[in-house]
C-alpha cells in the first residue's frame, strides 16, 4: 500500500508521552486496504506500561487504547504494542528500519505464522530507526517462547512444520526480488562480520568455566578458525541457486510465542532475509533439541520439514540427501551466534546452546565441509574493529585471570 511521509521522526519518540500522543497520528496515516482506515483521531492512547529497558536499542510500550466507532469497525484490538528504538548509543544498524519495512511491505500480504501488524515505517535518515505497532500478545492466549524451553520431540516437530509454513509463503517467488530492501542471505555485514564485531563478547565467554566445559580445545587454539567458518559458509549460501525463500535469520524459541491451540508465532524480524531455509531450520532444530534428541531424530526432522514445505505448494525442493548435505553445514552459524551471546540478554542458556551447536558441528564434521583443502579467505586479527563491551561486562572481564579449558591459569 502506498507509503506516506511519516508524521513524526522516530527519533523524536524517546519521551513516553510522546510515544502516546503520537500514536493517534501513526495510526491515522495508515492505508492498508481492509486493515486500517485514515481518519482522524481514531483512538487515543494511554501508556499502561513501560518494557524493559527503554535504555536499550530495542524498546516496547504496550498501550491500552480508547477506541471511538471508526476504529472498532477498522477491526482494532484495545490493546497493541509499539516496538521501536530508541537509543544512540547502541549501534544496531538498520535492523529495525528492516523489521519495519517487512511489516509495512510484505507481513500483511502473507500467508505465514506471523503477529498481526496494524502500521509499521522507518525515518529513512539513514538513522536505521523503524516502528511498528502490533499486536499486544501479552494479551493473548498463550506464552513466549524461551531458548531455554524444553519441547521434547513432538514439540520441535511442531515448530518444524511453522517454519515450513512461513518458507514456504514465498517460496520462488519473484515478489523476493522485487524487495530492494531484503539482502541475501550471508551477504550483508551483520552476517557476515558477527565474529569481527561480536569478538569481545566471545572472549569474554570464553573465559567462563561453563563455557570452558563444553567447548573443543580449538575454540582456544585457533579462535580465527570461527570467522574462516563463517566466511566460508557465507560463499557456500551464495552459491546455492534456489529456489529462494523468506528467511527469519534469528529463528531460535526466544524469538516465537505459542499460542494455546500449538501454533508457533514468528516474531522479531530484524535479521529478515532471502536465502535457502537452512539458516532458520539449523538454528531452531539445533537449538530446541536435546544432543540425544537431535542424533536420534535429526534426519526424520529434514524428512518432516520438506514434506511440510511441499504441501505449502512449494516446487523444486531438494531431495533428502541434498536437503541434508546443506543441513550439515549450518552448525557453523549457531556455533559463532551462541558464543557471542551474553545471557542477560533474556535467553540464559547461552552454554548449553554452545553445547548444541558444537556437538552437532562434530557429529557432521562441518569443520571439514567447509575447510577442507581450502585456505583462510582473509586474516582477521580478532578484537581489532570489535565493538566494546559495556562497563559492566568489561569489569567482569578484567576481574578474571584467563584460563584454558583444562583450568590451568
Amino acid at each position: 500500500y502506498p507509503r506516506e511521509a511519516m508524521p513524526i521522526n522516530i527519533r523524536d519518540l524517546a519521551v513516553l508521552e510522546r510515544v502516546a500522543n503520537a500514536l493517534p497520528e501513526l495510526i491515522g496515516v495508515c492505508k492498508r486496504s481492509g486493515n486500517v482506515y485514515s481518519h482522524d483521531n481514531a483512538l487515543a492512547a494511554d501508556v499502561t506500561r513501560k518494557a524493559k529497558g527503554l535504555q536499550t536499542s530495542l524498546g516496547k510500550l504496550r498501550l491500552a487504547l480508547e477506541l471511538n466507532d471508526v476504529a472498532r469497525a477498522a477491526g482494532l484490538p484495545n490493546r497493541m504494542c509499539l516496538k521501536s528504538n530508541w537509543s544512540d548509543g547502541i549501534k544496531t544498524g538498520d535492523i529495525c528500519e528492516r523489521e519495519a519495512r517487512f511489516y509495512h511491505l510484505m507481513g500483511a500480504e502473507l500467508d505465514a505464522p506471523i503477529p498481526r501488524s496494524f502500521y509499521a515505517d522507518w525515518d529513512g535518515d539513514g538513522g536505521g530507526r523503524g516502528v511498528v505497532v502490533m499486536e499486544d500478545l501479552t494479551q493473548a492466549d498463550g506464552r513466549f517462547g524461551n531458548s531455554g524451553d524444553h519441547l521434547g520431540v513432538d514439540g520441535v516437530a511442531k515448530g518444524i512444520e511453522s517454519l515450513a509454513a512461513l518458507h514456504g509463503s514465498l517460496w520462488g517467488s519473484g515478489r523476493l526480488d522485487q524487495q530492494q530492501w531484503l539482502p541475501r542471505s550471508m551477504d550483508t555485514p551483520v552476517d557476515t562480520e558477527q565474529v569481527v564485531r561480536i569478538y569481545n563478547y566471545i572472549a569474554l565467554n570464553l573465559e567462563d568455566p561453563a563455557y570452558q566445559a563444553v567447548l573443543p580445545s580449538w575454540a582456544y587454539e585457533m579462535p580465527e578458525q570461527l570467522n574462516y567458518l563463517l566466511d566460508e559458509l557465507s560463499a557456500y549460501e551464495q552459491q546455492q541457486l534456489g529456489p529462494l525463500c523468506l528467511v527469519h535469520g534469528d529463528a531460535h524459541q526466544g524469538n516465537s510465542y505459542l499460542r494455546a491451540d500449538g501454533k508457533r508465532l514468528w516474531l522479531d524480524f530484524q535479521l529478515v532475509r532471502k536465502g535457502t531455509p537452512w539458516r532458520d531450520v539449523s538454528y531452531f532444530l539445533l537449538g530446541a533439541l536435546t544432543v540425544e534428541e537431535r542424533r536420534a531424530h535429526d534426519t526424520e526432522f529434514i524428512k518432516l520439514y520438506r514434506e511440510k514445505l511441499i504441501s505449502t505448494g512449494a516446487q523444486g525442493v531438494p531431495d533428502q540427501d541434498a536437503a541434508w548435505a546443506q543441513f550439515r553445514r549450518w552448525p557453523a552459524y549457531g556455533m559463532q551466534c551462541w558464543l557471542g551471546n551474553v545471557d542477560r540478554w533474556g535467553q540464559q542458556t547461552g552454554a548449553e546452546m554452545v553445547k548444541r551447536f558444537y556437538a552437532a558441528g562434530d557429529d557432521y564434521d562441518t569443520v571439514k565441509l567447509l575447510t577442507a583443502g581450502k585456505t583462510p579467505r582473509r586474516t582477521v586479527i580478532l578484537g581489532q574493529g570489535a565493538s566494546a563491551l559495556p562497563p559492566d561486562l568489561q569489569q567482569l572481564r578484567d576481574s578474571r585471570t584467563p584460563s584454558g579449558p583444562d583450568g590451568t591459569k
